[in-house]
This record gives C-alpha cells, sequence and structure tokens, in this order.
C-alpha cells in the first residue's frame, strides 16, 4: 500500500506544480498583454506629437506664403527694379525666389514630423525583452 500512496502523492505534488505553472503562466501573459497595451499608447502619444508637427508646420508654410510672401516679393521686386530689370521680369524672380525659401523652411518643418511618424517608432523594445525574459524562466521550469 506504501507504493500506491506515494505514487499518489507524486501525482498530485506534480499536478499542483503543473496547475501552478499555468497560473504562472497565465498571470504572466496578462501581464505582458498590459505591458504592450501601455507601450502602444506611449507609441501613439508620440505619432500624435509628430502628427501635430505635420499640421503646425503646413499651417505655418501656408501663412507664410500668404502673408510675408507678398511683401517680400514687393520688397525684392522693388530691389531688382532700382537695379535697372524691367519690372515684370523682377517681380518673377522675386517671386520665385521667395517661394523656393519658405517652401524649404516648410518642407523641413514637414520631414521632422514625418521622421516621428515612421513605422520604426512603434517597436515595443520593452515588451519584447520582458517577453524575451518570461519565456526563458518558462524553460527553465519545464
Amino acid at each position: 500500500m506504501t507504493k500506491t500512496s506515494t505514487s499518489n502523492e507524486g501525482s498530485r505534488g506534480l499536478a499542483s506544480q503543473v496547475k501552478a505553472l499555468i497560473n504562472d503562466v497565465s498571470t504572466l501573459f496578462r501581464e505582458e498583454i498590459q505591458l504592450a497595451k501601455t507601450e502602444a499608447g506611449e507609441r501613439l502619444d508620440s505619432a500624435i506629437h509628430g502628427g501635430q508637427m505635420v499640421v503646425i508646420g503646413a499651417i505655418l508654410a501656408i501663412g507664410a506664403v500668404g502673408v510675408l510672401l507678398a511683401a517680400l516679393v514687393v520688397a525684392i521686386a522693388g530691389l531688382l527694379e532700382s537695379m535697372g530689370m524691367d519690372a515684370g521680369l523682377a517681380n518673377t524672380f522675386a517671386a520665385a525666389g521667395v517661394a523656393l525659401v519658405v517652401g524649404g523652411i516648410g518642407w523641413a518643418m514637414i520631414s521632422s514630423g514625418v521622421k516621428k511618424l515612421k513605422a520604426t517608432n512603434f517597436k515595443m523594445e520593452r515588451t519584447a525583452h520582458s517577453l524575451s525574459e518570461d519565456a526563458n524562466v518558462v524553460r527553465e521550469r519545464l
């Protein structure tokens, strides 16, 4: 009888260990999912900030085109005319030069915002590292 009771106790011990392991793994995966949600939320905030920069850059570029270009074009055209250039040609060169400069500034701001929106910023390093460590712990227990 002692053999039977010993094997039953061993089976119960193994069963409780397996049950505890399953419970631990289940809890671990729930915690990892919560970590992934938190990290994704942080990345989303960063993407929103990048999108805001793109919008602000575009508004500034449009505002600059609407307000500053007119005054700047007139000033440069006047300077070119005073140097003896034809009025029509002076206006054309002034408008093209100002448009290139302001467009370059707007492009730089938009590029900065787009860099923040790139998908590479959505890597969840902490979650991946934590999952790797968890997998190693589970392997060691088995």
